[in-house]
């Protein structure tokens, strides 16, 4: 039989062992840091009928799903956990409180291009709150504050979460005569950091057919920059002008008044007049966050505010802001410049267990006496010399190696070594799990994310 070469998707990931665990914990932090939040799990289908997702997403959104036909069901692989998440709240209005906050962390999948941090395949890290009718502001403060605390939590301080309000973006093309291309200046402006301004302003004018002192007009609006002060004292001198860019200016200042009452260092968030978010739902604040170190990979953390996504499923009004960590992304460009700590715990188990004696009656009450103590045991049972059992602890990186041999059988104790200083003492079981705890514990303090 021929044999089929073992190979991964292009745009797909596959980790071994010990980055798996270091993807886990990051997940860890993620649901830890919602969840101290008041945000409850959610967890929605992979697959979705193509017209439920497809309802109000379009344009670029109907080019980069992966959608397929099983029978006669039209049907599409979801493409991001917000439409899934407006989808769920109308479905089940009536049995659930509002507002509604819920996190959800899962796979979604682009058929874009793979490339450098860009992946077909790839986790999202969503919190979304939903309101009935209506949504405090406020709500538009607190999310990227719990991005700003749940990035802090994971280690990393070199990152900016990037502000703006597409209210703004709007009035301003209102006041200007602009307002049926809105939406393509919009998605053609979003493409700045990717292309240039010049590039830009050649778009403008050549795809978009704007007159070039339009395009000129708007160029000079997306170059208003210096600190959030500065930026609001600008855009105060088109108050007035149009009552959309009023709202859209106050709502900006809020959020940017809450961030710091929210206690998010200035260093780490800025109004940017650039960020409009190329999915068409957005109605209000948006975000959009980069590694200050590394703008070249793009936004890990993204979203916005809208009004009305679950419009095209219920009657209700149910607006709803919320953001979404590329934790793929993210994953990938940490592991690539080396910033995830070498000091995590990544081996499967916290103690292996290796019996060396025919008689595996204690080894095996030892194994779970320790795992009763919450110590993550591996018993290591497979008929091995011992170079070669320490050989396996070695490879796996485990912390403590748990040695049972007849003389521990005997005294009725454990030899336990640490792997990591070398330092081999015996206890009795219960004294083992309180040394090895001790130790674990003092050791889980480190940051995933390790920056110099």
């Amino acid at each position: 039989m021929q044999k089929v070469p073992p190979r991964t998707l292009s745009g797909f990931m596959e980790l071994l062992p010990p980055q798996q665990n270091k993807m886990e914990r990051m997940l860890e932090v993620l649901r830890e840091t919602y969840s101290s939040y008041g945000f409850t799990p959610l967890d929605t289908p992979v697959i979705e009928s193509a017209e439920v997702l497809l309802a109000k997403g379009g344009g670029e959104t109907e080019k980069q799903i992966y959608r397929f036909t099983k029978g006669d069901s039209d049907l599409a692989l979801r493409f991001d956990l917000t439409v899934p998440l407006a989808k769920y709240v109308a479905a089940n209005y009536g049995q659930l409180s509002f507002p509604f906050r819920r996190y959800q962390i899962g796979k979604v999948y682009r058929g874009e291009r793979a490339q450098r941090g860009r992946f077909r395949e790839f986790y999202q890290a969503d919190i979304d709150v939903i309101g009935d009718g209506k949504l405090d502001i406020t709500n538009e403060a607190e999310i990227p504050a719990i991005i700003y605390d749940a990035f802090s939590r994971l280690g990393l301080k070199r990152f900016r979460i990037r502000v703006n309000n597409r209210k703004i973006l709007n009035g301003f093309y209102a006041m200007n005569g602009m307002s049926e291309k809105a939406g393509e200046i919009m998605r053609t402006v979003d493409k700045l950091d990717k292309i240039g301004a010049e590039e830009v302003r050649q778009l403008l004018i050549e795809e978009i057919k704007m007159l070039p002192c339009k395009a000129e007009n708007v160029m000079d609006f997306m170059a208003i920059c210096g600190t959030n002060a500065e930026v609001l004292e600008a855009l105060d001198r088109y108050r007035g002008m149009d009552r959309t860019f009023d709202t859209g200016l106050d709502e900006l200042k809020a959020v940017t008044k809450y961030l710091k009452d929210f206690g998010v260092p200035e260093e780490n968030f800025a109004i940017d007049l650039t960020i409009a978010r190329g999915l068409d739902y957005y109605t209000g604040t948006v975000y959009e966050t980069v590694m200050t170190e590394h703008p070249e990979i793009g936004s890990i953390c993204s979203g916005g505010r809208y009004d009305d996504l679950a419009g095209y499923y219920t009657d209700k009004t149910l607006p709803g802001v919320g953001i979404s960590i590329g934790l793929t992304r993210l994953f990938y460009v940490l592991n690539e410049q080396g910033l995830l700590s070498d000091e995590l715990i990544t081996a499967p188990c916290d103690a292996l267990v290796l019996p060396m004696s025919e008689d595996l009656s204690f080894a095996i009450s030892s194994a779970a006496a320790l795992r009763r103590a919450g110590i993550r045991t591996q018993l290591f049972t497979e008929q091995k010399k011992f170079k070669a059992k320490m050989s396996y602890a070695d490879r796996i990186g485990v912390p403590f190696t748990v040695i049972v041999g007849e003389d521990e059988i005997r005294d009725g104790v454990l030899s336990v070594k640490d792997m990591q200083s070398g330092e081999q003492s015996r206890f009795t079981p219960e004294e083992a799990s309180g040394h090895i705890a001790r130790i674990i514990a003092e050791r889980q303090k480190c940051s995933v994310i390790c920056e110099n």
